[in-house]
């Protein structure tokens, strides 16, 4: 049966310059997702760019064999998951939070600016905004600073060269970086919000934080669950440039991340066929992932993607 109503397809054609915007995106999708796709075939294959592909030997489940004994491999997937768990219980929270403070604001020019000044470090690459942390976290740095003025310790501490730091130091800039500009959809869904259900709460009896309560975090469940769901969806993946900005020769123990094991051995190694398997493994635990999110909240609060 053919999927589209009538009513469906004479919708379409009368917004087909709308809907003609969409082109770009479907072609650019095409090209940089789906073509490459075929590229796959190489982690089961010994590949060298010195050939073509296809005159390449076919070694079938060699390497992903070997990456499964390579105690490097299991490090990164330790890291990876370390971090994107940190990010995601201590860091989800934190643009909804955000969100809801700042639509609480009276003041429009007050909140704009805040707003403003909140997404702009978003904005800066992370080439230069790892340079100014890792100037603030050496010694002589403003935290090294802060912390002894604070009493919090006696000594001038190299934050970036202890592994044990790493993690809280991936998680905090993150913070710091993307918290507006990840508060900007939550913003987005409480600005669609009626206004007659807080005036009708008000005339209840409800305060402030009832109203923020029972009313705005209902109506963005929506968008909290389906951005809860991605986010699980990708914790085998990392922000590679933010990672490769800061880690360094003393704490790669806890650095490497599975992006950067991926890069070390396909661009540094020259393992393409090596680093195409472990990226095939990723992208279908990713895939499982993101089904098992999806189902679990819709099970949980009705809300899921599919």
């Amino acid at each position: 049966m053919f999927p589209f109503r009538t009513d469906q397809l004479k919708a379409f054609f009368r917004q087909w310059q709308l809907q003609s915007m969409v082109v770009p995106g479907i072609v650019w999708m095409i090209i940089f997702c789906y073509i490459p796709m075929f590229w796959l075939i190489i982690a089961f294959m010994d590949y060298s760019i010195a050939r073509p592909m296809l005159e390449s030997p076919f070694v079938g489940l060699k390497h992903f064999q070997d990456f499964m004994s390579d105690e490097r491999f299991w490090r990164s997937i330790r890291n990876t998951l370390g971090m994107s768990a940190i990010k995601l219980v201590l860091g989800f929270p934190i643009p909804i939070l955000f969100a809801l403070l700042l639509n609480e604001i009276r003041s429009l020019r007050f909140m704009r600016t805040v707003q403003t000044i909140s997404y702009l470090p978003h904005f800066i690459a992370w080439t230069i905004f790892g340079g100014i942390l890792l100037n603030w976290l050496g010694e002589g740095g403003v935290v090294n600073q802060l912390m002894i003025a604070l009493g919090l310790q006696d000594r001038e501490i190299l934050f970036n060269s202890d592994p044990k730091y790493f993690w809280w130091i991936i998680y905090f800039s993150d913070v710091l970086k993307e918290t507006g500009w990840s508060a900007i959809i939550y913003i987005a869904a409480i600005a669609g919000i009626d206004p007659a259900l807080y005036e009708a709460a008000e005339l209840d009896g409800a305060g402030r934080w009832q109203r923020m309560w029972h009313i705005t975090i209902q109506c963005i469940r929506p968008t909290i669950a389906i951005l809860f769901i991605l986010a699980v969806s990708g914790m085998l993946g990392s922000n590679f440039e933010q990672i490769f900005m800061l880690k360094n020769n003393m704490n790669m123990r806890m650095a490497e991340s599975l992006d950067l094991y991926i890069y070390n051995m396909g661009l540094v190694s020259g393992r393409h066929s090596f680093s195409t398997a472990v990226l095939f493994v990723r992208s279908i635990v990713a895939l499982g992932l993101l089904f098992l999110a999806n189902y679990t909240s819709k099970k949980l609060t009705g809300d899921s993607i599919f």
